[in-house]
């Protein structure tokens, strides 16, 4: 099972490519074959699950219901978005254009660890983000460690 945590900003080359940081990669299990599968994040950023945890989320979505029409609806999007990546000899992830296109990313990646995944950002667009927070970390800290979901 894949622990990710920790944050690290990469440069991005010129075909699209950024080493996924040393401090990660150790963290990426032997089942995962060096495999990613990146897809569209909920925010204006992108995740990236080693195959063995993507396998995990897709068993999990076939085994919910699919019944209703928002259901069909994210299972469609996410899976539209959804690109399997394979890692070179330098442990590089080439980044689909159409992914880089709609994550804003440019020209480096901000690398964020989130337990079973990886979230790649724009700097500007992560700093953007947390300005956009009404609560402090404090608060949701509180609120969530607190026990009062």
């Amino acid at each position: 099972m894949s622990s990710f945590k920790g944050s690290d900003t990469y440069t991005v080359d010129a075909k699209g490519r950024v080493s996924i940081p040393s401090k990660m990669r150790k963290n990426i299990e032997p089942e995962a074959r060096q495999t990613f599968v990146v897809t569209r994040g909920l925010e204006k950023c992108l995740h990236a699950y080693p195959l063995d945890e993507w396998k995990r989320l897709e068993a999990d979505i076939r085994s919910s219901t699919q019944s209703s029409e928002k259901d069909r609806f994210f299972v469609r999007m996410l899976m539209q978005w959804s690109e399997e990546v394979q890692l070179d000899s330098q442990f590089r992830l080439l980044i689909p254009r159409s992914l880089m296109d709609f994550a804003q990313i440019k020209k480096e990646v901000f690398f964020i660890g989130v337990l079973d995944h990886i979230e790649l950002w724009d700097p500007g667009n992560f700093k953007q983000y947390l300005a956009s927070k009404k609560d402090t970390y404090e608060k949701v800290a509180e609120h969530l460690i607190g026990g009062q979901r």
